[in-house]
């Protein structure tokens, strides 16, 4: 061949090759996701300010690296429905998925949900810990899923006051299950991986009991310790459906009575000091890796939990303490570090976020809609108010200035979220506020689907045979890791 022919030759297999290079560069790659949950963490948050006493700096760090929401609220307080609508994307009236007791699986194919939708669209999906209710795991779902992160140490002492468990243990941060699955994570950035990933990492704490070790308890001295906010007969204007779901003669009157009402908010503050050193482990690890401009990080708890406030204890109501939890996203090329969104927003945003975001078709059954306006633009307007769902029936609206609360039976309740942000003033008799009452009122659930186990929370007759058969599963597994 002429040499004048192989050299123009050369030439244009030269420009093709950097051509095909340029293209390559101009196709955007697909975004990796990192979410991580965190169970039973409220909004004692160094970043939302709720509660001066609280020590977070890894999220409040991840919070200053993207777009933290001030009034985040959660689907239902109770881990089951509150995972299970997350995950799936269906609110729990459109499921009859209300409680602990009941098993999603019943009714909803693993198919639907978010895990699925990043599989189907050809991601590495994986994950560990507490993402599902961990009775009702979807091992289906997943390419790889931590099957176990064993069990805490217990404290030698004191285990806290009736059901509410706390105390320090003599362990090391590793000793903790919380490690475990936290260094399933790390392992996972630190692989060389082919396809873009899923990532899922759930905490159990500050979930009960709140047993960690010794130097998160002295991170919040006793002697330094404040109350929450609370006022003497704060149920005095409440239903009577709103004080049934406080219970102020159990939780509360023990914690009251036993006078270490200081020592359990002490445990609570420990266990999310625990939980945050976790979280900043992972995000260390993300930061060192070669994934870290192309990952969407989003942050959230479950749902929130009340420590005497209204003279409840744990989650399970639909007031502000119980429903509201940390939401924080960061999305390479999309959020702004440092932004702050004020609009109220639920976590049925968070499965067509996600999908959204990645490029991935959100399928037609999912309820929420996507805040990607918000994470571009915090300030953007934003109308869809909060709803969470707490059993059959029994509902909340959250507006940025509002919460409306009906019950199964009728009873109502409405705070000026403005000017009275503990709730301390129920207004819903008062008739100056009818027309808030009505305009709220149009985002309450109708669906309302029984409950699949058949009552509250699964405490009928079958949902106890459910509970027993789960709890002759667990003795028989036990049974079987000891031989």
């Amino acid at each position: 061949m002429p040499r004048l022919a192989i050299a123009l030759l050369l030439v244009l297999a030269a420009n093709l090759s950097h051509l095909a290079a340029s293209h390559a560069e101009d196709k955007p790659s697909r975004p990796n996701v990192l979410m991580i949950a965190a169970d039973d963490f409220n909004h004692w948050v160094g970043y939302l300010g709720r509660n001066r006493q609280a020590i977070t700096p890894n999220i409040d760090r991840l919070a200053q690296q993207g777009v933290s929401f001030t009034r985040s609220y959660c689907a239902a307080p109770s881990c089951n429905p509150s995972r299970t609508a997350l995950m799936s994307g269906l609110r729990p009236d459109a499921t009859g998925v209300y409680g602990n007791n009941d098993d999603w699986r019943k009714v909803l194919n693993d198919k639907v949900h978010l895990a699925s939708a990043f599989r189907n669209a050809g991601y590495y999906v994986a994950g560990a810990g507490k993402i599902y209710h961990e009775a009702y795991r979807s091992p289906a779902e997943w390419d790889d899923y931590l099957k176990e992160s064993g069990t805490d140490p217990i404290p030698t002492g004191s285990k806290g006051v009736g059901g509410i468990r706390f105390g320090a243990v003599d362990a090391n941060d590793e000793d903790l299950r919380e490690w475990k699955i936290v260094q399933y994570g790390i392992d996972e950035l630190k692989k060389e991986h082919d396809k873009p990933f899923f990532l899922a990492i759930g905490l159990h704490k500050p979930h009960m009991p709140w047993f960690v070790p010794q130097k998160y308890f002295d991170m919040h001295p006793l002697d330094e310790i404040e109350l929450p906010p609370h006022i003497e007969d704060d149920l005095g204007d409440i239903p009577p459906a709103g004080v049934k779901m406080a219970r102020p003669d159990g939780d509360h009157k023990q914690m009251v009575d036993s006078g270490r009402w200081k020592e359990a908010i002490q445990a609570y503050l420990a266990a999310c000091s625990y939980s945050d050193a976790m979280i900043g482990r992972l995000l260390d690890e993300l930061e060192k890796s070669p994934y870290r401009d192309n990952t969407i990080v989003v942050f959230w708890g479950d749902h929130g939990w009340h420590l005497g406030e209204k003279e409840h204890w744990r989650k399970f109501a639909l007031w502000e303490e119980a429903t509201r939890a940390p939401l924080i996203w960061k999305v390479p090329g999309v959020t702004k570090p440092g932004s702050v969104s004020e609009r109220t927003v639920d976590f049925m945003s968070i499965y067509p976020t996600l999908t959204d975001l990645a490029g991935i078709e959100t399928p037609e059954h999912v309820q929420g809609k996507s805040i990607r306006p918000l994470l571009a633009d915090p300030k953007a307007k934003w109308d869809t108010p909060a709803v969470t769902t707490q059993e059959e029936g029994n509902h909340s609206v959250r507006s940025e200035g509002w919460r409306y609360i009906r019950y199964r039976n009728g009873d109502e309740e409405l705070y000026d979220e403005t000017a009275d942000p503990y709730e301390y003033k129920n207004l819903a008799e008062d008739p100056n506020f009818a027309e808030r009452k009505k305009e709220l009122s149009q985002y309450l659930p109708t669906t309302n689907l029984p409950d699949i186990s058949g009552g509250p929370d699964g405490h009928n007759a079958e949902g106890k045979k459910m509970k027993k058969n789960r709890n002759q599963q667990r003795n028989q597994q036990r049974k079987q890791r000891a031989k």
